[in-house]
């Protein structure tokens, strides 16, 4: 991983658990494979804690590393670093994606209640107007009671968005392509098609993973089916959503957005998403960051104790689930 991250990844305490299951050393933390401190610790591993910034564990590095028997992944996807070397050699994977998956659901939950409420509209024409208000006349759609969420993909963290919403007076549609409409009706949803989605949610959220069938997945045709006053919410990667139709919707006040990813991911500064009053625009930060990212090294170590105990892992990464996966 990078090693900068290290410290902010593993509290005390998961150290500790860590050096009371294996042989680990905590000072060890590499990026590069080909030095010789790598080399050498690659000799006697059998098991790898990686996050963000681990190179590819490709056929080279598991000729150096003839006992690795297990990747443990303390952050999301594992595309970046599993290759297809470490499936034919049978390397069992787990990641944390789960537990990554939870602050995304909490920011899109925040976001999914806060557009209903038309708090970004509101909050905006408070802030120029600085005067008493007929709210309830200027928005009378404003409110959550039988509103409409529309759910892109049931991906970890679309699943979770669901389960924190379902307390909520709130209908639910789901698409996915891989979910039938009971297991869809087992999440608390309805299964419908992307554009009819679309055409009937108050908030569309997009939990797909980025693949080249989900480039422009929500496109200008599914966004001109958005009713007036909708709100987009994206939080899965920018290459999913047609930004300039998107832009063009927003900049004619017809739809509102929370975008917490963009293509480019940090904007040109002249892009209208920075000033627009109906748009929320954060860098990216749904995903584990500060004391978070305790959550996701404190996973590692539970699935340490799994494999040390001979135990299969609580959350495995599957060689057949990763191409329709984050």
């Amino acid at each position: 991983m990078h090693p900068e991250l290290a410290p902010s990844l593993f509290d005390r305490r998961t150290l500790g658990r860590l050096t009371s299951l294996a042989d680990l050393d905590p000072a060890l933390v590499i990026d590069d494979f080909g030095t010789p401190e790598a080399l050498a610790a690659l000799a006697d591993a059998e098991v790898i804690v990686s996050s963000w910034g681990c190179p590819p564990i490709d056929e080279t590095v598991l000729a150096a590393a003839p006992g690795l028997r297990a990747v443990l992944h303390a952050a999301g996807s594992v595309k970046h670093h599993i290759t297809e070397a470490c499936w034919k050699r049978g390397i069992q994977v787990t990641s944390a994606a789960w537990a990554n998956a939870l602050p995304v659901a909490e920011y899109t939950v925040a976001a999914v209640l806060f557009a209903n409420k038309q708090v970004l509209r509101i909050s905006s024409e408070y802030r120029e107007q600085r005067a008493r208000r007929d709210w309830q006349h200027a928005h009378p759609g404003m409110g959550n009671y039988r509103k409409t969420v529309g759910i892109v993909g049931a991906s970890q963290i679309g699943r979770r968005v669901l389960e924190l919403l379902r307390p909520y007076d709130l209908e639910l549609l789901l698409h996915d392509p891989y979910v039938t409409q009971h297991e869809a009706q087992a999440l608390g949803a309805r299964a419908v098609a992307l554009h009819e989605l679309c055409a009937l949610s108050d908030v569309v959220s997009v939990h797909a993973p980025e693949l080249p069938a989900t480039r422009h997945l929500i496109s200008r045709r599914m966004l001109a089916l958005m009713p007036d006053g909708a709100t987009l919410v994206n939080t899965s990667r920018g290459s999913l959503v047609e930004q300039d139709a998107l832009v063009a919707e927003l900049a004619a006040g017809r739809l509102n957005a929370v975008l917490d990813v963009t293509t480019p991911e940090v904007l040109p500064a002249d892009s209208p998403l920075y000033e627009l009053p109906n748009v929320l625009l954060t860098p990216h930060v749904a995903g584990s960051l500060g004391n978070e990212l305790h959550r996701m090294a404190a996973a590692v170590a539970d699935e340490l104790a799994c494999y040390t105990a001979g135990l299969p892992f609580a959350h495995p990464v599957l060689p057949e689930a990763v191409d329709r996966t984050a």
